[in-house]
């Protein structure tokens, strides 16, 4: 137990904001359910899903989606008549989706942009549910109708065109490597063989191991023995920096935008490689066939990009990724 306890030093603020997330998440967010999805859109869904298959067959630019508009439709009304907007989000991820330890509150990025989307749809941006959703939760959450959107450091890929529908980027980012000061990985490169990584199950950054892990092992073989931890691919990013402080990993791939907020929690790490070695943008995430929500917040992002984006970003990121001089340009396809 020596060598684990050595390795917290540094770590006291992510291992308090794990534990702070651990005591209030079963009291203050609801969780996810298995209802029927409320999907006031179905008579639209099976074309949607049909030019969501179609788009990702010929994906050059994911990002692009429906025009925005400020009119109602059907998932926007049953919203309204709810009175609530229900948002599935992170609660673990440093200036992006978190528990302020002092007030308990949920604060971050993610948490500003969620909230405008409320007022706008709502008139008030209290008026709104948040979900705690695991990054491996997501798409389900959004499928079986337990939130209406996820607000969650989300990348608009091919793949996930096909399965929910995303408004326009809000968020450029991509994979990098965190790993302790000393260690000799440089970065997403042959440094990585024999090491051991960790990253969050359904995240891109899995999805690149798979392509090529250099040699790394970031896959959990149980051998047909049920009850076994996961080690290497977790449900939570966060769980990734916490064996990599328990010494379980050598290192963890996710966004640099979320582990720049780690590292500046954390002396004792810091990003490897330079930049990032993919090019992702984030998207607000929507079921196929909600067509009237997605352009409804693809509208409410037109206007956050005119200023509010500006202010989040200061308030939140940009101490621990300068340099960002505005948000992505929006990019819509025809319909």
């Amino acid at each position: 137990m020596a060598d684990a306890r050595t390795r917290f030093r540094g770590w006291g603020g992510v291992a308090g904001m794990a534990a702070a997330c651990a005591l209030t998440a079963a009291v203050t967010l609801l969780p996810l359910s298995h209802r029927a999805a409320d999907d006031h859109g179905a008579g639209r869904a099976g074309q949607s899903v049909a030019e969501a298959a179609s788009a990702e067959e010929d994906c050059t630019e994911p990002e692009r989606s429906l025009p925005s508009s400020a009119a109602g439709g059907p998932n926007i009304d049953a919203i309204v008549e709810r009175g609530k907007l229900v948002v599935g989000v992170d609660q673990n991820s440093y200036r992006w989706g978190y528990r302020n330890p002092t007030t308990g509150g949920l604060e971050g990025f993610d948490i500003d942009l969620a909230r405008a989307i409320a007022k706008d749809i709502l008139g008030r941006p209290d008026a709104i549910i948040f979900r705690a959703i695991p990054t491996n939760q997501r798409i389900p959450a959004l499928n079986n109708g337990t939130v209406d959107i996820i607000v969650r450091t989300m990348t608009i890929n091919c793949s996930r065109i096909k399965q929910v529908a995303f408004s326009t980027a809000y968020f450029q980012s991509g994979q990098q490597v965190l790993a302790p000061k000393g260690s000799s990985i440089t970065g997403y490169n042959a440094s990585l063989a024999g090491k051991r990584v960790c990253s969050a199950e359904g995240s891109t950054a899995y999805e690149a191991l798979e392509k090529n892990s250099f040699g790394a092992t970031f896959k959990d073989e149980h051998d047909g023995q049920p009850g076994d931890e996961d080690v290497f691919t977790v449900s939570n990013q966060l769980d990734c920096l916490v064996r990599l402080q328990l010494g379980l990993v050598d290192a963890v791939v996710t966004d640099n935008a979320l582990a720049a907020g780690q590292a500046a929690q954390d002396p004792a790490v810091e990003l490897k490689g330079g930049k990032p070695f993919t090019t992702e943008y984030y998207g607000v995430a929507a079921k196929l066939g909600k067509d009237d929500l997605v352009r409804r917040v693809n509208k409410v992002l037109d206007d956050y990009r005119k200023g509010p984006w500006t202010e989040a970003y200061n308030k939140w990121l940009a101490a621990d990724l300068p340099g960002i001089s505005g948000p992505p340009a929006p990019k819509y396809r025809a319909g």
